[in-house]
């Protein structure tokens, strides 16, 4: 067996122990089961490994953990993200962490080497999901559905440098709203802009800017440029990268790495530096060169219905018509965009923060078709919310600002200042709890009023229900105002109507 080569000499006493036990059920005489030898092996190299000096208990790289401070602002964007998902009709839906590899393979370009593989397990080869936009095609595809409006939210991996300091993560959550089906031009697409900019508003980031073109702009002007047809892919990859790099150093990349001649990169210069409204989209149809491509004009026709429902929507100044714009996933077919906050002046203290697109997608209407076994197309088009982006943004406007976050949703705290009371204060909680009221108690038997009252202030539980002996004789209950202190006697039977009085005040 070539694994068992491969353990230090320390872990054989562990694997002959292991190998010793009574062999499984399904197993007979002393022939050992494959899974129970494997077992072994793993367990011993565990062990190995477990035992190397200096061991350092952490995460693993590009990947980070969520404080109870953290989660209360995600689910607040997330909240807000998946109300707006739902006000425009989308149905929820989840699909497995991991995918068949080769429902993935040759879906993402030049980035398919970023997939996390899975080793082989039960003879499947898996890799774990890179979006979930090919596995929503790939579901499509399987379940024969040709029409759906639908949302996502769940986490993706991707085996790139991470950079924690503008939010980018190997492990990450997206947030995905698709449209599948056969329309009339652009309506879907311009929903899905209204979306972004909706989200984009309600989270209150600051300015922002929509940038938009078409796949077929993008061919129809390395066409026009002179790009070898097997270059498109490559050199799309490239133009992609102009958010991040100088344009000198793009075209470096196309002319040294890529083989592109300088003549056909400059003549593409000229076009990623254009970006406008739809009086660019006008000027295109113009251009000696785009308007000989018939890809082209199809996609400037689209843009400008495009910008003509953008303007109903009432959102046209925030899009952008940007020839720069590539997105270098190979299943884009058509509009393609992707949203930037605008850079505003930093305020004293504050670091001015940088972390590239926080939306994006576009219209992809082969995808579905490549894993039908007839080659049936489903039209789909849809966006992705960056969470991850928007979450570092809020976290790092909170911690300039000071503002604290309130961990709990606690509404009311069962609290004595006698001992022997345990029994009572089950009662009340009990009692709370089942009327639907958020409460609290300290596990305690004789906790002291001070210690309750002070971790009430230290949470922001507003309320305090206290009971004791001589609220008990009365047939009363004390209820107390956290930042007030004040504090009144109602009836026992009457305390659950007079709390959820004050909560719907509040």
């Amino acid at each position: 067996m070539p694994l068992l080569g491969l353990l230090p000499r320390r872990a054989w006493a562990a694997l002959l122990s292991q190998l010793l036990r009574p062999p499984c059920a399904s197993c007979t005489g002393a022939v050992r089961c494959q899974s129970q030898v494997a077992e072994a092996v793993l367990t011993s190299q565990l062990k190995a490994h477990q035992e190397k000096p200096n061991f350092i208990i952490k995460i693993p790289k590009g990947t980070r953990d969520l404080s109870p401070q953290h989660m209360v602002v995600r689910e607040k964007i997330l909240d807000l993200v998946i109300s707006c998902f739902k006000r425009h009709g989308a149905k929820g839906m989840d699909t497995p962490a991991f995918e068949l590899k080769e429902t993935l393979t040759e879906k993402y370009g030049e980035d398919s080497g970023l997939m996390y593989d899975l080793k082989d397990q039960g003879g499947e080869l898996l890799s774990l999901r890179y979006d979930l936009t090919v596995p929503f095609a790939r579901y499509l595809a399987m379940n024969k559905v040709k029409k759906m409006k639908r949302y996502h939210v769940g986490k993706v991996w991707r085996r790139e440098s991470p950079s924690i300091v503008q939010g980018r993560y190997r492990e990450f959550c997206q947030c995905d709203f698709d449209i599948a089906g056969q329309f009339d031009p652009m309506i879907p697409d311009a929903e899905c802009l209204k979306i972004i900019c909706e989200i984009l508003s309600g989270l209150q980031l600051g300015d922002f800017l929509i940038k938009v073109n078409d796949r077929r702009i993008v061919d129809g002007m390395f066409a026009a440029c002179g790009v070898p047809e097997s270059k498109f892919r490559a050199i799309c990859s490239s133009i992609d990268k102009l958010d991040k790099m100088a344009w000198k150093d793009v075209r470096h990349e196309m002319v040294a790495k890529k083989g592109l001649a300088p003549e056909v990169a400059d003549r593409i210069g000229d076009y990623v530096q254009c970006h406008g409204g739809v009086s660019l989209v006008e000027q295109m149809f113009q251009d000696p060169r785009l308007s000989q491509n018939k890809q082209a004009l199809e996609g400037l026709e689209d843009l400008k219905l495009l910008f003509e429902y953008l303007t109903l929507f009432g959102i046209a100044e925030k899009i952008s018509f940007d020839l720069s714009l590539a997105r270098g996933l190979d299943y884009y077919t058509g509009v393609i965009y992707e949203a930037v906050l605008l850079q505003t002046p930093t305020q004293a203290g504050e670091e001015p923060l940088n972390v590239g697109s926080v939306a994006a997608g576009g219209r992809y209407d082969g995808l579905v078709g490549m894993f039908d076994p007839k080659g049936h197309k489903v039209p789909c088009v849809g966006l992705s919310i960056g969470v991850e982006r928007i979450f570092y943004i809020v976290e790092q406007r909170m911690k300039t600002k000071g503002e604290k976050v309130r961990t709990t949703e606690t509404q009311v705290f069962v609290a004595t200042p006698q001992k022997n009371f345990l029994q009572e204060r089950l009662k009340l909680i009990t009692e709370l709890w089942d009327a639907g009221i958020k409460a609290e108690m300290l596990y305690k038997n004789n906790p002291k009023l001070l210690t309750q009252l002070h971790y009430c202030e230290s949470t922001g539980i507003p309320l305090v229900v206290i009971i004791g002996e001589q609220e008990l004789k009365e047939g009363i209950i004390k209820i107390r105002s956290v930042a007030s202190r004040e504090e009144v006697a109602i009836k026992r039977e009457n305390l659950v109507a007079e709390i959820q009085k004050r909560l719907s005040e509040s």
